[in-house]
Protein backbone atom coordinates (compact mmCIF):
# COMPACT_ATOMS: atom_id res chain seq x y z
CA UNK A 1 0.00 0.00 0.00
CA UNK A 2 2.81 2.03 0.79
CA UNK A 3 4.68 1.44 -2.24
CA UNK A 4 1.39 2.39 -3.76
CA UNK A 5 1.20 5.69 -2.36
CA UNK A 6 4.92 6.32 -2.70
CA UNK A 7 4.65 5.53 -6.37
CA UNK A 8 1.47 7.63 -7.24
CA UNK A 9 2.86 10.40 -5.45
CA UNK A 10 6.10 10.23 -7.61
CA UNK A 11 4.03 10.59 -10.61
CA UNK A 12 2.17 13.49 -9.61
CA UNK A 13 4.75 15.36 -8.81
CA UNK A 14 6.40 14.73 -12.30
CA UNK A 15 3.56 15.74 -13.56
CA UNK A 16 3.16 18.79 -11.81
CA UNK A 17 6.83 19.51 -12.46
CA UNK A 18 6.33 18.91 -15.99
CA UNK A 19 3.04 21.42 -15.99
CA UNK A 20 4.55 24.47 -14.22
CA UNK A 21 7.79 24.09 -17.00
CA UNK A 22 5.42 24.18 -19.44
CA UNK A 23 3.23 26.94 -18.48
CA UNK A 24 6.92 29.25 -17.59
CA UNK A 25 7.48 28.51 -21.44
CA UNK A 26 6.09 31.32 -23.59
CA UNK A 27 4.71 29.64 -26.51
CA UNK A 28 5.38 31.85 -30.50
CA UNK A 29 4.08 30.50 -33.22
CA UNK A 30 6.45 30.64 -35.99
CA UNK A 31 5.64 29.34 -39.69
CA UNK A 32 8.43 28.84 -42.43
CA UNK A 33 7.60 29.45 -46.33
CA UNK A 34 8.65 25.80 -46.87
CA UNK A 35 10.15 22.90 -45.33
CA UNK A 36 13.45 23.08 -46.19
CA UNK A 37 17.40 21.28 -45.44
CA UNK A 38 17.69 25.14 -46.40
CA UNK A 39 17.06 26.52 -43.12
CA UNK A 40 19.51 24.32 -40.92
CA UNK A 41 20.29 26.79 -38.22
CA UNK A 42 16.20 26.77 -37.11
CA UNK A 43 15.90 23.04 -37.50
CA UNK A 44 19.16 23.23 -35.07
CA UNK A 45 18.03 26.00 -33.03
CA UNK A 46 14.84 23.30 -32.32
CA UNK A 47 16.65 19.97 -31.45
CA UNK A 48 19.75 21.42 -29.37
CA UNK A 49 17.15 22.82 -27.46
CA UNK A 50 18.17 26.85 -27.68
CA UNK A 51 14.25 27.73 -27.74
CA UNK A 52 13.82 26.09 -24.62
CA UNK A 53 16.97 27.99 -23.29
CA UNK A 54 15.37 31.00 -23.73
CA UNK A 55 12.10 29.71 -22.29
CA UNK A 56 10.36 29.92 -25.58
CA UNK A 57 7.70 27.18 -26.56
CA UNK A 58 8.02 27.65 -30.68
CA UNK A 59 5.49 25.64 -32.78
CA UNK A 60 6.54 25.48 -35.87
CA UNK A 61 4.20 24.85 -39.23
CA UNK A 62 4.88 25.14 -42.96
CA UNK A 63 2.67 27.99 -45.24
CA UNK A 64 4.26 26.00 -48.52
CA UNK A 65 4.63 29.49 -49.96
CA UNK A 66 5.45 33.40 -49.71
CA UNK A 67 2.18 34.70 -50.02
CA UNK A 68 0.60 32.06 -47.74
CA UNK A 69 3.00 32.86 -44.52
CA UNK A 70 2.78 36.76 -45.39
CA UNK A 71 -0.91 35.67 -45.27
CA UNK A 72 -0.52 34.03 -41.80
CA UNK A 73 1.43 36.82 -40.30
CA UNK A 74 -0.99 39.59 -41.28
CA UNK A 75 -4.05 37.95 -40.09
CA UNK A 76 -2.25 36.94 -36.31
CA UNK A 77 -2.62 33.33 -37.25
CA UNK A 78 1.48 33.06 -36.72
CA UNK A 79 4.21 35.97 -34.56
CA UNK A 80 6.86 35.12 -36.58
CA UNK A 81 7.41 33.77 -40.31
CA UNK A 82 10.79 32.68 -42.17
CA UNK A 83 10.03 34.15 -45.57
CA UNK A 84 11.89 36.44 -48.10
CA UNK A 85 12.72 40.44 -47.38
CA UNK A 86 10.65 41.08 -50.44
CA UNK A 87 7.64 40.33 -48.51
CA UNK A 88 8.00 42.98 -45.99
CA UNK A 89 8.71 45.76 -49.29
CA UNK A 90 5.33 44.69 -51.07
CA UNK A 91 3.21 45.04 -48.29
CA UNK A 92 4.60 48.28 -46.92
CA UNK A 93 4.37 49.49 -50.28
CA UNK A 94 0.76 49.00 -50.00
CA UNK A 95 0.14 51.32 -47.50
CA UNK A 96 -0.05 48.89 -44.65
CA UNK A 97 -0.38 50.61 -41.12
CA UNK A 98 0.85 47.64 -39.13
CA UNK A 99 3.64 46.86 -41.65
CA UNK A 100 5.60 43.33 -41.21
CA UNK A 101 9.34 44.41 -40.07
CA UNK A 102 12.71 42.15 -40.51
CA UNK A 103 15.12 41.37 -37.60
CA UNK A 104 17.13 38.51 -37.99
CA UNK A 105 18.75 37.01 -41.62
CA UNK A 106 18.88 33.43 -41.37
CA UNK A 107 20.46 32.72 -45.10
CA UNK A 108 23.22 34.18 -46.73
CA UNK A 109 22.74 33.20 -50.25
CA UNK A 110 20.02 32.18 -52.56
CA UNK A 111 19.24 28.09 -52.38
CA UNK A 112 18.46 26.62 -55.81
CA UNK A 113 20.34 25.07 -58.61
CA UNK A 114 20.19 24.48 -62.08
CA UNK A 115 20.00 21.07 -63.36
CA UNK A 116 20.87 19.86 -66.93
CA UNK A 117 20.29 16.11 -68.58
CA UNK A 118 23.18 15.07 -68.47
CA UNK A 119 26.83 16.22 -66.73
CA UNK A 120 28.55 19.08 -68.18
CA UNK A 121 31.35 20.17 -66.15
CA UNK A 122 32.43 23.19 -68.14
CA UNK A 123 28.75 24.52 -68.04
CA UNK A 124 28.87 28.17 -68.93
CA UNK A 125 25.86 30.19 -68.86
CA UNK A 126 25.89 31.20 -72.24
CA UNK A 127 25.06 26.89 -72.70
CA UNK A 128 21.50 28.17 -71.68
CA UNK A 129 21.14 30.32 -74.77
CA UNK A 130 18.70 28.98 -76.76
CA UNK A 131 17.61 26.48 -74.70
CA UNK A 132 13.94 25.78 -72.40
CA UNK A 133 14.32 26.00 -68.32
CA UNK A 134 11.63 24.66 -66.05
CA UNK A 135 11.50 28.34 -63.69
CA UNK A 136 9.13 29.68 -61.37
CA UNK A 137 6.92 31.73 -60.99
CA UNK A 138 7.48 35.32 -61.59
CA UNK A 139 8.01 38.36 -58.45
CA UNK A 140 9.56 34.83 -56.64
CA UNK A 141 12.79 34.68 -54.95
CA UNK A 142 14.07 32.37 -57.28
CA UNK A 143 12.88 33.40 -60.68
CA UNK A 144 13.86 36.83 -59.54
CA UNK A 145 17.36 35.72 -58.56
CA UNK A 146 17.54 33.61 -61.65
CA UNK A 147 17.03 36.42 -64.18
CA UNK A 148 19.69 38.76 -62.19
CA UNK A 149 22.24 35.86 -62.61
CA UNK A 150 21.28 35.27 -66.56
CA UNK A 151 21.17 38.76 -66.84
CA UNK A 152 24.66 39.48 -65.72
CA UNK A 153 26.26 37.14 -68.06
CA UNK A 154 24.82 38.60 -70.92
CA UNK A 155 21.50 36.63 -71.13
CA UNK A 156 17.74 37.77 -71.31
CA UNK A 157 15.51 36.16 -69.88
CA UNK A 158 12.53 34.93 -72.32
CA UNK A 159 14.37 36.34 -75.53
CA UNK A 160 18.18 34.48 -75.49
CA UNK A 161 16.44 31.67 -73.17
CA UNK A 162 12.68 30.78 -72.85
CA UNK A 163 11.83 30.28 -68.99
CA UNK A 164 9.19 28.26 -67.89
CA UNK A 165 7.09 30.34 -64.93
CA UNK A 166 3.32 28.59 -64.35
CA UNK A 167 4.21 26.27 -62.45
CA UNK A 168 4.37 25.77 -58.69
CA UNK A 169 7.97 24.89 -57.78
CA UNK A 170 6.75 21.92 -56.07
CA UNK A 171 5.86 20.35 -59.64
CA UNK A 172 9.31 21.34 -61.63
CA UNK A 173 11.13 18.45 -60.57
CA UNK A 174 8.31 16.19 -62.01
CA UNK A 175 7.92 18.17 -64.75
CA UNK A 176 11.32 17.95 -65.62
CA UNK A 177 11.92 14.29 -64.99
CA UNK A 178 8.87 13.75 -67.27
CA UNK A 179 10.41 15.65 -70.32
CA UNK A 180 9.83 19.30 -69.81
CA UNK A 181 12.49 21.71 -70.70
CA UNK A 182 16.50 21.50 -71.09
CA UNK A 183 17.44 23.23 -67.65
CA UNK A 184 15.19 23.32 -64.46
CA UNK A 185 15.83 25.40 -61.16
CA UNK A 186 15.17 23.10 -58.21
CA UNK A 187 15.87 23.63 -54.52
CA UNK A 188 17.29 20.68 -52.31
CA UNK A 189 16.49 18.22 -51.96
CA UNK A 190 15.18 18.06 -55.07
CA UNK A 191 18.31 18.54 -56.68
CA UNK A 192 20.43 15.54 -55.17
CA UNK A 193 17.80 13.43 -55.87
CA UNK A 194 17.73 14.28 -59.23
CA UNK A 195 21.11 13.51 -59.22
CA UNK A 196 21.00 9.96 -57.71
CA UNK A 197 18.33 8.92 -59.94
CA UNK A 198 20.13 9.83 -62.58
CA UNK A 199 17.58 12.02 -64.46
CA UNK A 200 19.38 15.70 -63.89
CA UNK A 201 23.09 17.15 -63.19
CA UNK A 202 23.76 20.19 -60.92
CA UNK A 203 25.72 22.41 -63.51
CA UNK A 204 25.28 25.65 -61.23
CA UNK A 205 24.74 27.35 -58.19
CA UNK A 206 22.33 30.15 -58.21
CA UNK A 207 23.90 30.67 -54.66
CA UNK A 208 27.60 30.35 -56.04
CA UNK A 209 26.46 32.63 -59.18
CA UNK A 210 24.63 35.68 -57.64
CA UNK A 211 26.23 37.45 -54.93
CA UNK A 212 25.01 37.23 -51.09
CA UNK A 213 21.64 37.95 -50.25
CA UNK A 214 19.04 38.00 -48.08
CA UNK A 215 16.95 35.16 -49.12
CA UNK A 216 15.24 34.35 -45.92
CA UNK A 217 14.75 36.31 -42.83
CA UNK A 218 12.66 36.28 -39.55
CA UNK A 219 10.06 38.61 -40.29
CA UNK A 220 7.16 39.55 -37.49
CA UNK A 221 4.80 42.23 -37.14
CA UNK A 222 5.75 45.89 -36.65
CA UNK A 223 2.85 46.30 -32.96
CA UNK A 224 4.01 42.44 -32.36
CA UNK A 225 7.72 43.68 -32.46
CA UNK A 226 6.95 46.57 -30.15
CA UNK A 227 5.04 44.79 -27.71
CA UNK A 228 7.57 41.98 -27.63
CA UNK A 229 11.00 42.93 -27.53
CA UNK A 230 11.69 40.01 -25.18
CA UNK A 231 10.32 37.13 -27.39
CA UNK A 232 12.18 38.68 -30.17
CA UNK A 233 15.23 39.16 -28.59
CA UNK A 234 15.07 35.52 -27.01
CA UNK A 235 14.02 33.87 -30.16
CA UNK A 236 17.17 36.02 -32.28
CA UNK A 237 19.71 34.78 -29.73
CA UNK A 238 18.53 31.35 -29.99
CA UNK A 239 18.95 31.39 -33.77
CA UNK A 240 22.36 33.35 -33.46
CA UNK A 241 23.61 30.77 -31.18
CA UNK A 242 22.57 27.91 -33.70
CA UNK A 243 24.03 29.78 -36.85
CA UNK A 244 27.50 29.68 -34.36
CA UNK A 245 27.13 26.12 -34.31
CA UNK A 246 26.10 24.93 -37.60
CA UNK A 247 29.76 26.94 -38.21
CA UNK A 248 31.67 25.02 -35.58
CA UNK A 249 30.66 21.57 -36.25
CA UNK A 250 31.12 19.10 -38.55
CA UNK A 251 28.75 17.84 -41.88
CA UNK A 252 28.06 14.60 -39.76
CA UNK A 253 27.52 16.26 -36.79
CA UNK A 254 24.71 18.80 -38.64
CA UNK A 255 23.18 15.91 -40.53
CA UNK A 256 22.88 13.69 -37.38
CA UNK A 257 21.29 17.03 -35.48
CA UNK A 258 18.47 17.78 -38.12
CA UNK A 259 17.40 14.06 -39.20
CA UNK A 260 14.66 14.48 -37.37
CA UNK A 261 13.31 17.01 -39.42
CA UNK A 262 13.73 14.75 -42.39
CA UNK A 263 12.48 11.42 -41.61
CA UNK A 264 11.42 9.75 -44.90
CA UNK A 265 15.23 11.88 -46.24
CA UNK A 266 18.27 9.05 -47.05
CA UNK A 267 20.97 9.95 -44.59
CA UNK A 268 23.09 10.06 -47.64
CA UNK A 269 21.12 12.51 -49.63
CA UNK A 270 20.76 14.58 -46.89
CA UNK A 271 24.72 14.60 -45.86
CA UNK A 272 25.36 15.46 -49.50
CA UNK A 273 23.03 18.50 -49.23
CA UNK A 274 24.32 19.82 -45.97
CA UNK A 275 27.92 19.70 -47.51
CA UNK A 276 26.82 21.26 -50.96
CA UNK A 277 24.93 24.50 -48.90
CA UNK A 278 27.88 24.47 -46.36
CA UNK A 279 30.09 24.45 -49.09
CA UNK A 280 28.70 27.81 -50.82
CA UNK A 281 28.40 29.78 -47.55
CA UNK A 282 24.41 29.57 -47.68
CA UNK A 283 23.74 30.16 -43.63
CA UNK A 284 24.60 34.04 -42.61
CA UNK A 285 27.18 33.83 -39.80
CA UNK A 286 25.12 36.16 -37.57
CA UNK A 287 21.68 37.37 -37.77
CA UNK A 288 22.59 41.31 -38.91
CA UNK A 289 20.53 42.25 -42.05
CA UNK A 290 23.01 45.15 -43.46
CA UNK A 291 21.75 47.52 -45.52
CA UNK A 292 24.18 47.22 -47.91
CA UNK A 293 22.81 43.46 -48.45
CA UNK A 294 18.92 44.75 -47.96
CA UNK A 295 19.36 47.54 -50.94
CA UNK A 296 21.67 44.83 -53.41
CA UNK A 297 18.14 42.84 -52.53
CA UNK A 298 16.12 45.54 -53.50
CA UNK A 299 17.89 45.76 -56.65
CA UNK A 300 17.38 42.44 -57.77
CA UNK A 301 13.79 43.16 -57.00
CA UNK A 302 13.08 46.54 -59.01
CA UNK A 303 15.35 44.70 -61.91
CA UNK A 304 12.98 42.21 -61.76
CA UNK A 305 10.19 45.24 -62.45
CA UNK A 306 8.50 44.40 -59.30
CA UNK A 307 9.58 47.06 -57.38
CA UNK A 308 9.87 50.66 -58.96
CA UNK A 309 11.65 52.32 -55.84
CA UNK A 310 13.09 51.50 -53.11
CA UNK A 311 11.84 51.06 -49.46
CA UNK A 312 13.41 52.83 -46.68
CA UNK A 313 15.62 50.15 -44.77
CA UNK A 314 15.43 52.04 -41.55
CA UNK A 315 11.91 51.22 -41.65
CA UNK A 316 11.64 48.01 -42.67
CA UNK A 317 14.44 45.98 -40.69
CA UNK A 318 15.61 46.11 -37.17
CA UNK A 319 18.71 45.25 -36.34
CA UNK A 320 18.42 46.14 -32.62
CA UNK A 321 18.02 42.28 -31.31
CA UNK A 322 20.19 40.90 -33.57
CA UNK A 323 23.13 43.04 -32.47
CA UNK A 324 22.40 42.47 -28.83
CA UNK A 325 22.68 39.05 -29.55
CA UNK A 326 25.79 39.15 -31.33
CA UNK A 327 27.08 41.31 -28.22
CA UNK A 328 25.83 39.28 -26.00
CA UNK A 329 26.95 35.27 -26.87
CA UNK A 330 29.97 34.66 -26.97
Amino acid sequence: MNRLFVFTLTILLLFMTGAAYAEELIKVRLCEVVHSIFYVPQYIAFNLGYFEDEKLNVELSTAWGGDKAATALITNACDIALIGPETTIYIYKQGAENYLVNFAQLTNRAGSFLLARKPMPDFTWEDVRGKVIVGNRPGGAPQMVLEWVLKRHGIIPQKDVKIITNLDFTANAGAFSGGLGDFVQLFEPSASRLESEKVGYVVASLGASADPVPYTVYIARKKYIEENPEIIQKFTNAIYRAQKWVYSHSIDEITNTIQSFFPDTDPELLYSVVKRYLEQDTWAHNPILTKEVFDHWQDIVIEAGVLDEKAPYEVLVNTIFAKKAVEMIQ
